[in-house]
């Protein structure tokens, strides 16, 4: 099985199962020199760990990670950092029914398909708990950048038919981890969260979207056509399990809009350097950044674990069967996505500035040749 590699130059190596043993991921290309220890990447996986509040799964994850790699003294040294998060709360006994009776609209049938096996407890390599590797580089990721002041935040910005108002990048970083739901307007995460409890007393589930932004990021980032930078983080926000749209600037809704109205005319700003008008390409014009903020939207469908009866067949006794899903499952993912948006935006960025020249991949310092330095270890024989 391949596709479990993303990126160029920071690149990103994941393994392990909904019920393994543990997750596990390899960060190679991580430059030396940037102070960093298991509680920078613990803080952003508490914000995705499971059994936070009642619309959350209740499977009862830690989510502690051990930094085993790539670390010396408290600084990377530019090899390979691996990190581990073990699983301690797996119950696969549950799942037992659907090994040759796939659940609808899984990837139970799919993998076996392809496979002719697969891991079926929890969903296996399928299931979004696979995530937790993605926000533990994406904590690495989001240290670089922000020592390049580069910020990146997001929020949910809808739950079924219910829209929240627009907000400013600074209600993001204000409001949105103050609620469950992870919405930056309250009024609306209040609406949110009743909906959702409506759905989960139902026995069923809902669909929702984020929004995320980037500042600070430089013009310049991307490539035309193959590696494009929308096309490079379309690849990484399709890849987050459940996802069926992103979409950047204007969006969808650019389908409505003239040519005239849709382009911005050129102006110079303070510095005398050409800036566009406006922003409704969402920070990027031809496939590379303009330096204007990056925002855009990704749409999920209703999580597919559901308690609602469906209707399934067993290829092994050719019956057709009733079933539901019972177990520990979250009835709208957005909420616990955030973090996981949050990571892949914060990788998408930092492979451009590595492959763009904006970062030395060798050293943060950018002092080549240069071995004496403040974070070099010292030898213990001299102390």
């Amino acid at each position: 099985m391949n596709g479990n590699r993303f990126g160029r130059l920071f690149q990103v190596t994941t393994y392990g199962e909904s019920h393994g043993d543990a997750m596990g991921v390899t960060v190679s290309g991580c430059p030396a020199g940037l102070e960093l220890d298991e509680d920078d990447v613990q803080a952003e996986l508490d914000r995705r760990k499971p059994g936070q509040s009642m619309i959350t799964t209740s499977r009862g994850e830690p989510d502690a990670v051990s930094i085993n790699s790539g670390v010396q003294d408290g600084y990377t040294t530019g090899t390979p950092i691996g990190m581990v998060i073990e699983n301690k709360d797996a119950r696969s006994g549950k799942y037992e029914p659907y090994v040759t009776a796939p659940r609808p609209s899984h990837g139970d049938f799919t993998y076996s398909a392809k496979f002719g096996t697969r891991n079926w407890g929890g969903g296996g390599r399928s299931s979004a708990r696979e995530t937790v590797n993605w926000v533990a580089a994406g904590a690495v990721a989001k240290k670089i950048l922000e020592s390049q002041d580069i910020r990146v935040k997001a929020h949910v910005n809808q739950i079924g038919d219910i829209e929240a108002p627009e907000v400013s990048f600074e209600q993001l970083l204000e409001h949105t981890e103050e609620n469950p739901v992870r919405c930056a307007d309250p009024d609306t995460a209040e609406e949110m969260r009743e909906l959702i409890d409506e759905y989960q007393e139902q026995g069923d589930s809902i669909g929702g979207s984020i929004y995320f932004e980037a500042q600070g990021v430089p013009r310049g980032l991307g490539a035309p056509r193959f590696d494009a930078f929308p096309s490079r983080l379309g690849q990484a926000m399709m890849s987050i399990p459940a996802t069926t749209a992103f979409e950047f600037g204007l969006g969808r809704e650019a389908r409505e809009w003239t040519g005239k109205d849709r382009n911005e005319d050129w102006e110079f700003d303070s510095d005398g350097d050409p800036v566009p008008e406006g922003n409704k390409h969402g920070g990027l014009q031809g496939g590379i950044t303009t330096g204007e903020p990056i925002y855009g939207e990704i749409t999920w469908h209703a999580p597919t674990s559901i308690p609602k009866k469906q209707k399934t067949v067993d290829w092994e006794t050719g019956e057709e069967k009733e079933i539901q899903v019972v177990g520990r499952h979250d009835p709208v993912l957005p909420p616990r996505a955030v973090p996981v948006v949050e990571a892949m935006l914060n990788l998408t960025i930092l492979d451009f500035m590595l492959l763009g020249g904006r970062i030395n991949p060798d050293r943060l310092d950018d002092r080549p040749g240069e071995y004496d330095t403040d974070y070099h270890p010292s030898s213990p024989q001299n102390e």
